[in-house]
């Protein structure tokens, strides 16, 4: 779930198969893919480098569709949900299995025709359920979903774990009418085992890739969501957020990404990192669907204490919020220090999408810096640490005596005696950092928590937004996505979204244009529960700007004069 630009710093298949199969297609999916480890080695990209993949010009049909028209295809009969699961499919078999790899769909649901069907009977008896009635979702792959797909987090240490139950977040699912498609690629253990992991990477199976550009990081442990919703797989996706995991991928692949308050979706049944920070949220191509699917997820869960503090802040239906003119009288503050003069194409594309803000209505307040930024690196990742080990050992326990590992101590022992498969490229350094932590009784803990609270709640983002009057703080996501590097892991590429996830507060990235093709992101930061404002004004900005574009996996950026790859 953690982005992780480390914050110190910044069914039927036998369990020996399973780990034959993934340790496989990790090994196939990055043979024949040259991955950059610094500069490309000419000047230039060869003009075949920048033509997309045949395979990805091949007209589909349901490019760019929204969850609202594919509702409207159903209700009119142009579609069925079989026929809309069977064409995502076969998209992914073409995409995703052949044709560019881009290996972000671990497994599809062997019984989604199957749900399919029978939300397609549902609806001729009684009509549909609500707006994700027999639309196809996919889920990232630390979200338990009791099927006959597994959950694994994208390591080999969980390979072939069935959960014995649903997720909150797949129950949510179903129950709204879901169809769940497959399990998504993920930066194994949502990018908390080194510091100096490659984004999109799991020892599951191997290196997934950006559609924008196959040399580029999908980022963030959502990579899978992120990519496979960006390139049209699904009609949308869920990830998981500790820091930054969200918002950095769906900034990297031209998504609308929704990183909730802590508690107004419960985490029972998602692996986690850390019950102050994790949070699950939509990933899609337009702020209209991410608000659908994010209505859905919501509720009270007695197995999540955190859920109870949503009790009456809560709403089933997002959409509600949606105002295209969301912009006029909104007073949004910008945070410059920090936050920008680390990339000028974000830079550049955030000063446009101020402008435009304030042509829309908007009053802007310039600056609206926290003061409180940077001063919270090193207890985050203290709480991380300390909340890892003994979250992770509580999920374990929810899987129940078949959980092939018990403790953080067996998953180091297991990658310490598959180190071939699970540390060919980064070590676990974080993992054993973790292991030596103590309890939550621990006072190092208690006051890292406490200062953490304090910095980016309550000196942070409370104080800031009540000294200006704003209904939202702005800043770029992240730079746009850098160069995969499987040797000397991910380049930083100064991302915001810190503040919020300390403070465990809402954000929302917004695609904000590209730069050479790549993507780039603007985020929009609240109070707690503020998602009905965060999404009026980012559907306001979205409809105003109109920025997304679907990608055409070339093998690289169409940059004329390629420079060197930016650095940790």
């Amino acid at each position: 779930m953690s982005d992780h630009e480390d914050p110190a710093r910044d069914g039927d298949v036998s369990r020996r198969d399973f780990v034959t199969t993934g340790l496989m297609s990790g090994a196939l999916a990055i043979a024949g893919r040259r991955l950059t480890v610094g500069a490309p080695a000419s000047p230039a990209p060869a003009r075949d480098a920048l033509r997309p993949h045949p395979a990805a010009a091949a007209p589909f049909e349901l490019e760019e569709i929204t969850i609202a028209e594919l509702q409207e295809g159903m209700r009119s009969g142009k579609y069925t949900s079989r026929r809309i699961t069977e064409m995502y499919l076969d998209r992914i078999a073409s995409l995703d299995k052949a044709g560019p790899r881009l290996n972000q769909v671990l497994e599809t649901n062997p019984d989604a025709l199957k749900i399919a069907d029978a939300m397609d009977a549902e609806r001729r008896a009684k009509g549909p359920r609500g707006p994700l009635h027999g639309v196809p979702i996919l889920v990232k792959d630390n979200i338990a979903t009791a099927d006959r797909m597994t959950t694994t987090a994208g390591s080999l240490a969980l390979a072939g774990s069935i959960a014995p139950r649903d997720s909150w977040v797949a129950a949510r699912l179903r129950a709204a009418g879901a169809v769940l498609l497959g399990k998504t690629n993920l930066s194994e253990w949502a990018n908390f085992r080194s510091s100096h992991s490659t984004s999109g990477w799991s020892g599951r199976a191997g290196q997934g890739f950006n559609p924008y550009a196959l040399d580029r990081t999908p980022s963030g442990s959502s990579s899978g969501s992120g990519a496979a919703t960006a390139a049209n797989f699904a009609a949308a996706a869920i990830g998981t957020e500790t820091d930054g995991s969200i918002v950095s991928p769906s900034s990297a692949n031209s998504l609308v990404g929704i990183k909730p308050t802590v508690g107004l979706v419960s985490r029972t049944g998602v692996v986690p990192i850390s019950h102050s920070q994790d949070s699950a949220g939509p990933m899609a191509r337009c702020v209209a669907d991410a608000a659908a699917l994010l209505g859905a997820l919501t509720g009270v869960d007695p197995t999540d204490e955190y859920t109870a503090a949503s009790r009456g802040r809560s709403h089933g239906d997002y959409t509600r919020f949606l105002d295209a003119n969301g912009l006029k009288g909104a007073r949004i503050g910008v945070i410059r220090e920090r936050l920008m003069g680390r990339s000028r194409h974000a830079d550049a594309a955030a000063e446009e999408a101020i402008a435009l803000m304030r042509d829309r209505g908007a009053t802007i307040v310039d600056p609206a810096n926290v003061p409180t930024l940077g001063k919270f690196g090193d207890s985050e990742f203290e709480v991380l640490l300390y909340e890892f080990k003994a979250d992770l050992a509580k999920y374990f326990a929810w899987l129940g005596p078949d959980a092939p590992v018990k403790t953080l101590a067996d998953v180091i022992a297991f990658n310490e005696a598959h180190a071939q498969q699970e540390m060919p490229y980064f070590a676990q350094e974080t993992m054993l950092a973790a292991e030596k932590k103590g309890p939550l009784t621990s006072p190092e803990y208690v006051q890292a928590l406490a200062k953490n609270h304090q910095l980016a709640r309550v000196e942070g983002i409370d104080a800031v937004m009540a000294q200006y009057k704003l209904d939202a703080l702005v800043a770029p996501t992240q730079a746009p996505p850098g160069f995969i590097d499987l040797v000397n892991g991910d380049c930083g590429l100064g991302g915001s979204s810190s503040l919020a996830a300390v403070a465990g507060y809402p954000s929302i990235t917004v695609p904000n244009g590209y730069a050479h093709g790549l993507p780039v992101g603007i985020s929009f930061i609240g109070g707690a529960f503020s998602e009905p404002v965060l999404i009026r004004l980012a559907y306001a900005f979205e409809q105003a700007s109109r920025h997304r574009r679907p990608p055409t996996f070339v093998p690289t950026a169409p940059i004329p004069d390629a420079g060197r790859a930016p650095g940790r």
